[in-house]
């Protein structure tokens, strides 16, 4: 991080992909974009109908001839093409063309841990279709670590738990790099998809593909906890009838559902911490884990995390945008390196 930073600060806008969300920061302007990564294809004509949260709100509820089409997937964008026509309507007119009287346009965007170069290079081309010339890359671990205010650049431990859409990366971090890493192919969506199917099999109900999140939601709190409520009412299609019916549905049924890809993040957690120093695992056993990113907001994840870790688990502020803010960070120069001099002999 340290060698990138006098870098980070001369780009002019930041951009954090997900699957879920994007994100665009732009340096004295703050977050400018905060919209779903979905846009609404007329796929008669090729024509964008809509971006962001309208596109979103189409999902499910669209004519034949329409498509609402995702470009980015785990964090890696799989249409360059679509996810620059999303991201140049999102940013609007005027906003680009601010962008477009810079002499030289620098970006930087978020990349997951370990990203192949095939990923780096698809992050990289949608920038420069946007009229970027030089694009920097960062590790989503440190933007996320250095948006929500973890001490990184200094010699002692930090763990950050960045939950995704798509996908989970744990990290522990020192002197402002990543020490140990894991990133585990379960997210939020593996969650809503164990909800889903629980719901199909036990009670015969088809949910709309809108429905998981307010299901959590509605379980807010300690709602997927021991001491949540004990029972819920979910709306939903019967699969055999088609007709609309409702369900009660029970909590603990529910929990149990969703242990198999939390599990999975367990072990990531595990595997994570037995491949760290162990003085550093010292540091972790007072400080515990951060957890960021719009999945770290499932209810009573927290809790079954400090359970099964024996650690404490503290939820960042803003879980969601913590990257872009870290990023944003970073480009207005609020970010001090540590200067580690040789020492002369």
């Amino acid at each position: 991080m340290t060698a990138s930073l006098e870098q980070l600060r001369r780009c002019h806008f930041a951009v954090d992909l997900g699957a879920a969300r994007t994100r665009v920061y732009v340096k004295g302007a703050g977050l400018v974009v905060d919209q779903p990564s979905a846009a609404a294809v007329n796929t008669r004509t090729g024509a964008l109908i809509a971006v962001g949260e309208f596109a979103e709100k189409m999902t499910g509820r669209t004519p034949d001839y329409i498509r609402v089409v995702r470009p980015v997937s785990g964090g890696t964008v799989v249409d360059i093409e679509m996810a620059q026509r999303m991201l140049r309507h999102l940013l609007g007119d005027k906003m680009r063309r601010g962008l477009r009287r810079k002499p030289i346009l620098r970006a930087a965007a978020c990349t997951p841990h370990d990203a192949d170069p095939l990923a780096q290079r698809a992050a990289i081309e949608t920038l420069v279709g946007l009229g970027a010339r030089r694009v920097e890359l960062v590790d989503t671990l440190i933007a996320a670590a250095v948006g929500c205010g973890l001490p990184v650049e200094q010699p002692e431990a930090t763990m950050i738990m960045v939950c995704g859409a798509a996908a989970t990366q744990v990290a522990v971090l020192s002197l402002g790099s990543i020490v140990t890493a894991e990133r585990i192919p379960v997210g939020g969506e593996a969650v809503d998809h164990a909800i889903v199917q629980h719901l199909r099999h036990e009670h015969e109900l088809m949910l709309p593909s809108q429905s998981v999140r307010p299901l959590q939601l509605a379980l807010s709190g300690n709602g997927l906890t021991a001491q949540g409520p004990a029972s819920t009412e979910i709306h939903g299609r019967d699969v055999a009838t088609g007709l609309a019916r409702s369900v009660q549905v029970d909590t603990a049924a529910v929990r149990d559902a969703i242990q198999t890809p939390l599990t999975a993040v367990l072990d990531g957690i595990g595997k994570v911490l037995r491949s760290c120093p162990p003085d550093l695992v010292a540091d972790l056993a007072d400080r515990g884990i951060m957890m960021v990113g719009g999945s770290a907001l499932l209810p009573g994840l927290d809790q079954m995390l400090r359970q099964a870790t024996g650690m404490p688990v503290h939820i960042a502020e803003r879980p969601d945008v913590c990257a872009v803010q870290g990023l944003g960070a970073m480009l207005e120069g609020r970010i001090a390196p540590l200067a580690l001099d040789p020492l002369s002999n």
